[in-house]
């Protein structure tokens, strides 16, 4: 008889419950880690709400932290005991996608449908990571130790909130002496914010009316922080550019009204760096895009996965250079995750990030 274990599981729209599911088997390439810590994400409201599909049965979540528990008979490098993240984003590494360079699109089988996002499988195709066990598949592309000395909270965001944020810095090509905005100051955001500082920007606006989210966002490195309950952000953005726009303007909430801006207070060659995930139809306005004529840049991004990006962002972390704990507003026991997705799909209580530990 199968061992079990406790997971958060989609039953229908509007109803994720925890429910007993059996402990996964091991295949040659894959590994169990059991599960210290993980998160929600928004992507996972999506779900709950209907707003993006997936198979009814299916455990939801993408973010985990964790110790090997088994390994699978063809995978070397790894031991059993040793703590480990795995990326949202799970290449299979041989893949045309993975080839080409773009790993994220693994998998990705048609355009037609729902699900060209091939490589984001953990809680969208296969089980994911709000349970006690969670099974990585390619245990060798997508698994990372994690650096002796950081707690799982420290490194809780590399699997998609740092990777996703900083990706809408790196999609857009900001550059030293830069001028960004970023609009929205949720936990992508404000990892945006962070990204784009490293990456050079010498001026950083970001946008948002949330009072601990404007905070949070100075100390990502924020120069302005435009309250857009109070201004219009885009004729605030022109008057801190001196109505010259910006270089790069990151979206990173998924609505029409902050895409128009985001277009709207762009520099004429200026680039808009994408990170929402849009639940309706994108409507591009004729006056915004200079009917076309712009030299405008539209780039949208999916976190790159893999084993080397979360090192990567590990060190990021392990050398100091950007602490994601402030994120982390809100802690539960898995056996809380109703309550958990209660509070965060609501945005309850100034939530930002919650940890779950089952």
């Amino acid at each position: 008889m199968a061992q079990m274990m406790k997971a958060a599981i989609f039953v229908e729209p509007n109803r994720i419950v925890l429910d007993d599911k059996p402990i996964p088997d091991v295949g040659p390439l894959d590994a169990l880690v059991r599960i210290t810590t993980t998160t929600i994400c928004g992507t996972d409201v999506h779900i709950l709400k209907g707003e993006y599909p997936v198979a009814r049965g299916l455990t939801i979540g993408h973010e985990p932290v964790g110790v090997i528990e088994k390994l699978g008979s063809s995978v070397a490098g790894y031991r059993e005991g040793q703590r480990v993240i795995a990326g949202a984003i799970t290449p299979s590494g041989h893949s045309a996608a993975c080839l080409c360079g773009c790993a994220s699109q693994d998998g990705a089988g048609t355009r037609h449908g729902f699900k060209p996002l091939g490589g984001w499988r953990f809680g969208n195709t296969i089980d994911g990571a709000q349970a006690e066990y969670l099974l990585v598949p390619d245990a060798m592309v997508n698994l990372t130790p994690i650096p002796d000395g950081l707690d799982d909270e420290q490194v809780l965001m590399c699997p998609d909130i740092m990777s996703t944020g900083f990706s809408g810095a790196e999609r857009g090509q900001v550059r030293l002496g830069d001028t960004v905005a970023v609009f929205a100051q949720g936990p992508i955001g404000l990892c945006a914010t962070a990204g784009a500082r490293l990456m050079g920007a010498t001026t950083i606006i970001s946008v948002d009316s949330v009072p601990a989210r404007m905070d949070i966002s100075r100390r990502m490195g924020a120069d302005h922080v435009v309250d857009f309950s109070r201004v219009d952000p885009v004729e605030e953005i022109l008057r801190l550019t001196d109505g010259r726009g910006v270089d790069v303007a990151i979206e990173a909430l998924g609505r029409q009204a902050t895409f128009e801006a985001a277009l709207r207070v762009l520099r004429p060659g200026g680039t808009l760096s994408s990170l929402g995930v849009y639940s309706a139809d994108l409507k591009i306005p004729l006056d915004a895009f200079l009917a076309g004529l712009g030299d405008y840049t539209i780039v949208t991004t999916l976190c790159p996965g893999g084993k080397e990006r979360m090192r990567r962002l590990m060190e990021v972390i392990a050398a100091g250079r950007l602490d994601t704990r402030p994120l982390v507003t809100h802690r539960f026991r898995l056996d809380q995750i109703e309550e958990a997705y209660a509070l965060f799909a609501n945005q309850r209580d100034g939530v930002l990030k919650v940890a779950i530990t089952p």
